[in-house]
């Protein structure tokens, strides 16, 4: 999910404030300890299937004694934010935290609403109708088997119904700056990176690797690009060029910053764009007018095509280096009440975004240190 506009000529203002805590050192190795012993930790992820594989989430403990949840784990936010008692029925269907039942539980006092770009699930967010209503506290967080006391969160005392139905409870941003939980284990010495690998549905075993890389999950060397400077906050790369199919894109400027962002489903690009990548697949891909920013062709269509999307990068070496969404990718289910039309990949936004059609087909390192994202094909 994302809760700031896209990064390039206007730069974000965060809608939240940010708890910075000091770099530590980053390490390349899984199973390495950062400078004061503290060992990388995995934590086991589900995937949400619906159509396409929406989110992966895992389980987090909050306070004394830790009251437990299921997080989305967000490189497109920065803090952490769960489900409190004070949401009532708007909440009803995700665990909530009772402040009360925590010793280390501290009121911020704090209240503000949260309003984020794009949501849990394929459909493009409209308006606010995908926001949180949210206080500040600390508390004692526990992820993995590793802890932060006195870390920042947000409870959650109202939210939107397009929150009502998700399986997970709530969302830990993984922004590329050390923050909140993140940062507290850095400054533990944890090293400041890590790995996810989120795998479709049908594979299993996705997980998030705080700390470390597990070289398993992969074959080859991993790639690494740089982010831009500064990049506030955002996993963001500079991509030179877009093509379809082995062609490049017929637009008037081929070069775009792309956010890399693990908690949301598919794809956003600008509507000229969008429809530039839709024209050299098929043209009986058509907006849907019944749901605005988005497009559809006839399921029956799907498999005949070939839709592979390929972005280049720039590596730290200064070598172009191609990554690509495979065809398999292109259709991400049908439309609600309409079961022959299959809505597609990319949604038309006024940002570019790279999420989960794009991520589960490549083992990536997240370092904070380094501030760069590192690449690898996870062979699925």
């Amino acid at each position: 999910m994302t809760d700031w506009p896209r990064y390039g000529d206007e730069y974000a203002i965060f809608p939240r404030t940010m708890w910075h805590a000091k770099r530590g050192g980053h390490d390349g190795g899984k199973g390495s300890s950062g400078q004061n012993g503290v060992d990388p930790s995995q934590v086991p992820l589900q995937d949400w299937f619906k159509g396409t594989d929406l989110q992966w989430f895992g389980e987090i403990g909050v306070g004394t004694p830790p009251q437990k949840f299921n997080i989305v784990f967000d490189t497109g936010s920065n803090t952490l934010e769960f489900p409190s008692v004070a949401c009532g029925a708007p909440c009803a269907k995700q665990r909530q935290f009772d402040p009360s039942k925590s010793s280390t539980f501290v009121d911020g006092g704090q209240e503000q609403t949260l309003v984020f770009l794009t949501g849990g699930t394929t459909q493009p967010v409209i308006g606010n109708d995908t926001a949180l209503t949210i206080r500040s506290a600390t508390d004692t967080v526990s992820i993995g088997g590793l802890s932060v006391k006195d870390t920042p969160v947000f409870l959650i005392i109202n939210q939107t119904a397009t929150f009502a139905d998700n399986p997970y409870d709530g969302i830990q941003g993984l922004s590329s700056d050390a923050v909140g939980f993140m940062g507290g284990l850095i400054a533990q010495g944890l090293p400041s990176l890590f790995s996810l690998y989120l795998t479709p549905d049908k594979v299993g075993q996705a997980n998030l690797l705080l700390g470390g890389i597990d070289h398993s999950k992969f074959k080859g060397d991993l790639t690494y690009a740089s982010l831009p400077s500064p990049a506030f906050g955002e996993w963001v790369l500079l991509s030179s060029n877009l093509k379809v199919n082995g062609n490049s894109l017929k637009v008037a400027n081929n070069s775009r910053y792309m956010i890399f962002d693990s908690g949301t489903s598919n794809m956003i690009l600008p509507q000229a764009d969008a429809e530039a990548v839709y024209a050299q697949i098929s043209p009986d891909i058509k907006p849907n007018p019944a749901v605005a920013g988005t497009y559809g062709i006839a399921c029956s269509k799907i498999p005949k095509l070939r839709a592979e999307i390929t972005f280049t990068f720039t590596s730290q070496s200064g070598r172009p280096f191609d990554m690509t969404i495979p065809s398999s990718e292109l259709s991400v289910g049908p439309f609600a009440g309409n079961p022959s039309l299959c809505q597609t990949l990319i949604n038309a936004d006024h940002f570019t975004l790279l999420g989960g059609s794009f991520l589960k087909h490549y083992y990536t390192v997240w370092d904070i240190a380094g501030q760069r994202i590192g690449f690898a094909k996870n062979g699925l």
